[in-house]
């Protein structure tokens, strides 16, 4: 007759049961392990202080010597004290210097050094050889209508005419002194005397076969187009 074990028995089904209680106890020791801590029962002892004294050498007080004595003062003339009665032998002069009327007193004059005269050279406005421009009257156009830039003021006032320009051609043909004798304004002016102080050198003028300084007027005609 074959037994027949009890289905209550039967440990094969709680198999699975038992080996997850094992594990779960078995990582609660290596859990428990890790976190023990052990704590040193042997105190270290600490390490005695060695400190070497050294005796402080003596340094001996140096004295410093005194300065030398100052030389004795040099000596001073010694003054004689003398008696009323003693006689002086070396007695000051003194002259009257009282100023009678009759007196005459020298006059010292003071001559005053004639100041140099500045000669100005005479200006000529009519020689016998008058100034001219380099290549003559035509080039003198030339130049005055390339470089003459008429002013905005002037053109959008619609100012126009001519501006009277006086100037003084010297002995080397430089210009120099130039002034306006008559203006329109509008700027025409400026731009004239601009023109004028940077022309070339001229020819001088001559009389008598010498080079002189000759005033020459230019009119300068302002044209609208």
């Amino acid at each position: 007759m074959v037994e027949k074990k009890s289905e209550s028995a039967n440990i094969e089904k709680k198999k699975g049961a038992y080996f997850a209680i094992g594990l779960l106890f078995t990582l609660a020791i290596v859990l428990a392990l890790f976190e023990y801590k052990t704590f040193p029962t042997e105190i270290q002892q600490l390490g005695q202080l060695h400190l070497d004294v050294m005796e402080e050498e003596v340094i001996p007080v140096s004295t410093v010597a005194p300065p030398p004595p100052p030389p004795p003062p040099a000596p001073t003339t010694q003054i004689e004290i003398v008696e009323d009665d003693v006689e002086i032998e070396d007695e000051l002069e003194i002259e009257d210097m009282e100023i009678e009327e009759d007196t005459k007193v020298e006059e010292i004059v003071i001559e005053d050094e004639p100041e140099e005269e500045v000669v100005e050279e005479e200006i000529f406005t009519i020689v016998e050889n008058m100034p001219e421009f380099p290549g003559g009257t035509k080039k003198l156009f030339q130049y005055l209508g390339k470089n003459i830039k008429y002013p905005a003021m002037a053109k959008d006032a619609g100012i126009k005419g001519k501006v009277y320009v006086t100037f003084v051609v010297d002995k080397d043909g430089s210009i120099a002194d130039v002034k306006v004798l008559r203006g329109i304004g509008g700027g025409c002016d400026e731009e004239a005397l601009r023109v004028v102080k940077s022309m070339p050198k001229w020819s001088p003028g001559k009389q008598r076969g010498k080079p002189v300084r000759v005033q020459y007027n230019l009119p300068i005609n302002f044209i609208l187009k």
